[in-house]
């Protein structure tokens, strides 16, 4: 036998040894079945390229505490607080109203899960598309007079990103305090030289989590999904719109890009300003939480009670998936859902179809065009169980829906930058405001209504004679839904 066998025949086996310690590790993790499954059978079956998806991709760093808040010491004061308005929310001093009282389940658990601050003299305003938020977003720009922080997934270069990087440049070299942090995934076709004339210009601008694939320690699985803007601590954005031209001008072929962003003023500002500078702390080690300058905690005559509710690797529960399955299990009368990308979970999924069958009215809005063909299919795998269960389900045909609201019961809503997806339950770093007043959520409500207008209603019957081949993508595409 030739050393050049011997060689091979060594790798072979050193390379089953790894898998097989690495699988061992995995099922020791006591993950989700299916998830331990899937990512058991990657390692499995596709030699080497399987390998390398797990290290990026599927190592739990929740689980090892990678990212921990519990290192910040100066967080004292914010688990303080939580305790003091979890005894505050059980003497019902935040629900004046007695058909509120139904929520402090809901509040608790967020105090709990992820210290999600209850802040009630809010201004909440819905941004519809690209045409309301963009515009709102560069006049608040323009009026900063102390400082900007801006944590976006996707500044692309185009029109957008252009005028954002002329404001910033413009108001930094003013003397107003520009911090930037930008996912290194999300932006990697972000040229250099943008960010190269933003730090000329004194813009503190940092990629969050950067990527160097010859570098394997690195991790490209948990990303940055937020999208936060906090102008002189007095107004903040959020939602689903990134900085791409795309957003604004929608995609050739598929239509408009419908979205929701929210413009916030009052206290909940500086609930988002927590989650910025807790952000900037992971990329910079600089602790900015001690400064007054940065926490105002202004109110505003809106009287809109509000939770700010961040997830991630840096939480030790799964705190927007809670969120919602708690919502969810709330309703009385009805829930709407919209989202671009439906792979919720066995969990969340139960709980959908347990409220319709329940006598929920529990309807769901899908894109029926996708920016991503893979997913677009593996959240089609679930619709058949949805419609059996009496869940109405709507394709919006005018664009690509990328919108993540939930309505419920025209009493309370969540808007934010997670999907109902395992990436977003489990992996990425999100943000979502969880909004406790009828104003808000009946016209978050009525915004819904509009887009079903716009959407073709799916029907059971129908829906079981599609094509065979499509039921076969569909059931593959099911497949990955664990690693997606």
């Amino acid at each position: 036998m030739s050393w050049s066998v011997i060689v091979i025949y060594t790798l072979i086996v050193l390379y089953l040894l790894t898998v097989l310690m690495v699988a061992f590790n995995i099922v020791l993790e006591n993950r989700n079945p299916v998830r331990t499954l899937a990512w058991v059978a990657v390692l499995l079956f596709v030699p080497l390229v399987g390998m390398i998806f797990y290290l990026y991709f599927g190592v739990n760093y929740r689980k090892i505490k990678m990212f921990s808040m519990k290192g910040l010491g100066d967080m004292k004061w914010l688990q303080y607080m939580s305790e003091d308005q979890k005894q505050r929310v059980q003497k019902t001093e935040f629900l004046k109203k007695e058909d509120m009282k139904d929520v402090r389940k809901l509040m608790t658990l967020l105090l709990n899960n992820s210290k999600a601050l209850l802040t009630r003299y809010n201004k909440v305003d819905i941004l519809k598309n690209g045409e309301e938020t963009f515009p709102a977003i560069f006049t608040a720009l323009g009026r900063a007079k102390r400082f900007i922080h801006l944590e976006y997934y996707i500044i692309e270069a185009g029109e957008l990103a252009t005028r954002l990087k002329d404001i910033l440049i413009a108001k930094a070299k003013s003397g107003v305090e520009v911090r930037v942090i930008f996912d290194d995934v999300g932006c990697w076709s972000l040229p250099k030289t943008y960010i190269r004339e933003m730090r000329a210009a004194g813009i503190q601008i940092y990629p969050f989590l950067p990527v160097r694939f010859h570098r394997i320690a690195d991790k490209a699985n948990y990303r940055n999904h937020r999208k936060i803007i906090v102008i002189d601590g007095e107004t903040g954005f959020v939602g689903g719109l990134n900085f791409a031209d795309r957003y604004m001008n929608g995609l050739p072929g598929i239509g408009i890009w419908r979205d929701t962003h929210l413009r916030v003023k009052g206290e909940a500002v500086t609930s988002l300003q927590i989650v910025f500078l807790i952000d900037w702390y992971f990329v910079r080690q600089e602790l900015l939480l001690n400064k007054e300058d940065y926490m105002p905690y202004k109110k505003e005559d809106g009287n809109v009670i509000v939770q700010t509710v961040a997830s991630g690797p840096d939480s030790d529960w799964a705190s927007i998936q809670q969120a919602y399955f708690t919502l969810i299990n709330t309703a009385k009368k009805y829930v709407f859902i919209s989202t671009p990308y439906f792979m919720p979970g066995e969990t969340t999924l139960n709980c959908i179809k347990a409220a319709a069958m329940g006598g929920i009215d529990v309807r769901i809005l899908l894109p029926h065009k996708s920016d991503s063909w893979l997913t677009q299919w593996c959240s089609r795998s679930y619709v058949e169980e949805l419609l059996e269960a009496g869940v109405k389900v709507y394709w919006y045909q005018k664009g690509i829906n990328h919108s993540k609201v939930i309505v419920v019961d025209g009493m309370m809503a969540s808007v934010g930058t997670a999907n109902m997806d395992m990436r977003s339950f489990d992996e990425n770093f999100e943000v979502n405001l969880i909004i406790y007043d009828r104003n808000v959520a009946k016209n978050l409500a009525a915004s819904f209504v509009e887009d079903m207008r716009d959407s073709v209603e799916e029907s059971i019957h129908k829906w079981k004679f599609r094509p065979k081949r499509q039921k076969i993508r569909e059931s593959v595409a099911r497949l990955f839904a664990p690693l997606l």
